[in-house]
C-alpha cells in the first residue's frame, strides 16, 4: 500500500491490513516507526540477497542469476524505496556496504567476461537495479526465477537482434 502511496494514513494501511488503527499504533508508536521498520526489513532482506548470491565465492553467472532472482523478490515482497531513509547514517552505510558487494561483483564479473569492459563507470551499477525494480512492477506474472532470466539476459545481451 506504501509502495502505491507513499503518504497513506495509518488508518488506511490498519483498513487495509483488517485492524482497528489502535492495533497498529500498540505496535507503533507512529507512522515513522512504521516506515522505519518497513525500510529495516527491506533493508535486512537486500543485505540476505547479497549474502546469499555468495558474490565473491560463486561463480559469476551463478551468483548473477542468484543475486538478480532475490533481489526480484526483495522488490516484489517489500516495494517501497529506500531513498526516504537514506538520511540516516547507519541505514546508508549498510546500504552503501551492500552496494559496494555487488560492484566489487560487478567488477569482477568484466574481468572474467561474463560483462564486457568500457561501460562508463558506474554506468552497470546504476542499470542492474533499475531492471530488477523494473521486471518486478512490469511483469509481476513471472516467478523470480524467470524475471531474472529476463533481466540476466537484457543486462547481458540487450535487446537489440544478433
Amino acid at each position: 500500500m506504501l509502495a502505491a502511496d507513499p503518504g497513506a494514513s495509518i488508518a488506511s494501511i490498519a483498513a487495509e491490513a483488517g485492524v482497528d488503527r489502535r492495533t497498529v499504533y500498540r505496535r507503533f508508536a507512529s507512522r515513522e516507526e512504521l516506515l522505519a521498520a518497513i525500510y529495516e526489513f527491506r533493508l535486512t532482506a537486500v543485505e540476505r540477497a547479497v549474502e546469499d548470491a555468495r558474490l565473491r565465492e560463486a561463480p559469476v553467472a551463478v551468483a548473477l542469476h542468484r543475486y538478480v532472482e532475490n533481489v526480484i523478490e526483495v522488490n516484489r515482497t517489500w516495494p517501497v524505496d529506500l531513498t526516504r531513509m537514506l538520511a540516516d547514517d547507519g541505514v546508508r552505510a549498510r546500504r552503501d556496504a551492500a552496494a559496494h558487494e555487488v560492484d566489487v561483483f560487478l567488477r569482477r564479473a568484466t574481468e572474467e567476461g561474463l560483462l564486457r569492459p568500457g561501460a562508463p563507470e558506474g554506468w552497470v551499477s546504476a542499470l542492474l537495479p533499475q531492471l530488477m525494480h523494473l521486471v518486478a512492477r512490469q511483469l509481476p506474472g513471472l516467478s523470480s526465477a524467470r524475471a531474472a532470466d529476463v533481466v540476466v539476459d537484457t543486462l547481458l545481451r540487450g535487446v537489440g537482434a544478433p
